[in-house]
């Protein structure tokens, strides 16, 4: 039987941890009966799209992207609508399309989904002539992502802390949105549309959203207080945040937005600055994906981020109670010394 031959594309860069056990394990774990392989290292940003394309461009017959969603998005842009099929194992800080696809965390595991190698076509966003896999938006998401590139150091608590700091300072914009139907203004904390169901961390912005349904999931968050947060913050990990009266969700094929000023987007959690005029649309089964033959799409895998935040806001909610109780000592006895001081002064 003819080999199929594989490209590995490992981003030493991405996540919180080395690379320098991924070719070891690779040659173990790989089906070396049914696989011909090598593995490439980037040097610099965009290296793994350029690869990428080149492999598309010889019909290799799988790209595996070894990295986070940036990594993967670089991959994945140059080989849609070829047949090239596209390979993950996950190895960022969010890895939210993995998450989707539920592929596991576990290098060795998301290698044996390769070896099954049960491959989908599935859909694909366009924002501004930008591809992305996951989600793209503007607003706060899109803030935040530029606070997470400016950084400097990765990882979920980096992102938890951006979003407690500056999630309150934020000012909500407004946008108008229009659809094959319909043209709606609304003020926003952020707008997001999804191809798939979560920013990574099984974060899950659009819970419902799908990747072969031809249609992208729009969330509006829309401005809410701080009383309102923990809620919030509860259901994206939930999967129930479309369930939450802050937000505002519909289905569609594309999209036009309108916005006052130039600012902020994000592509697969990359941020950059664009103008007014945003169009996102979804291309239809326009790429082919190793995809878990055992889960359903978009099951999503646990983490410690849902037990941080709930955590938190109990840490918080406990906080809270003591002040109330701590004020109402305080209260009782001001009003016990001011009846004393009263006695006092009466007496005098």
């Amino acid at each position: 039987m003819q080999k199929e031959h594989i490209k590995f594309i490992v981003n030493p860069h991405s996540g919180t941890h080395g690379k320098d056990e991924i070719p070891r394990i690779i040659a173990k774990s790989l089906d070396l009966d049914r696989f011909e392989y090598e593995i490439r290292f980037t040097d610099y940003v965009g290296h793994a799209a350029e690869m990428a394309r080149q492999y598309a461009d010889s019909n290799v017959d799988i790209v595996v992207a070894v990295g986070g969603d940036g990594t993967v998005n670089e991959v994945a842009r140059s080989i849609v609508h070829t047949q090239t099929a596209l390979g993950i194992v996950p190895c960022g800080s969010g890895n939210g399309l993995a998450r989707h696809l539920g592929i596991p965390l576990d290098i060795r595991k998301s290698i044996a989904i390769i070896n099954k190698c049960n491959i989908e076509a599935l859909d694909y966003g366009i924002i501004n002539s930008l591809p992305f896999f996951c989600t793209c938006g503007m607003g706060f998401d899109a803030f935040i992502s530029q606070k997470f590139a400016e950084a400097g150091k990765r990882g979920p608590i980096t992102y938890v802390e951006n979003i407690l700091r500056e999630g309150l300072k934020y000012k909500p914009e407004v946008y108008e949105i229009e659809d094959d139907t319909k043209s709606t203004k609304y003020k926003a904390f952020l707008i997001t549309c999804a191809n798939a169901s979560q920013y990574g961390n099984n974060a899950y912005i659009a819970p419902k959203a799908s990747m072969s349904d031809g249609l992208m999931d729009v969330t509006i968050m829309e401005p809410f207080t701080a009383f309102d947060a923990p809620q919030i913050s509860i259901d994206m990990f939930n999967k129930t945040l479309d369930k939450n009266s802050k937000i505002k969700t519909f289905k569609a094929k594309r999209i036009h937005i309108h916005r006052s000023q130039p600012g902020a987007i994000h592509y697969d959690g990359d941020p950059m600055m664009t103008g007014t005029d945003i169009d996102v649309r979804i291309e239809e089964r326009g790429i082919r994906i190793i995809t878990n033959p055992d889960l359903k799409e978009g099951v999503g895998q646990p983490n410690a981020i849902l037990n941080r935040f709930s955590d938190f806001f109990s840490n918080i909610n406990a906080v809270r109670e003591d002040l109330e109780k701590q004020n109402k000592r305080i209260q009782a006895i001001n009003k016990a010394l001011l009846k004393r001081l009263t006695k006092s002064q009466t007496k005098q």
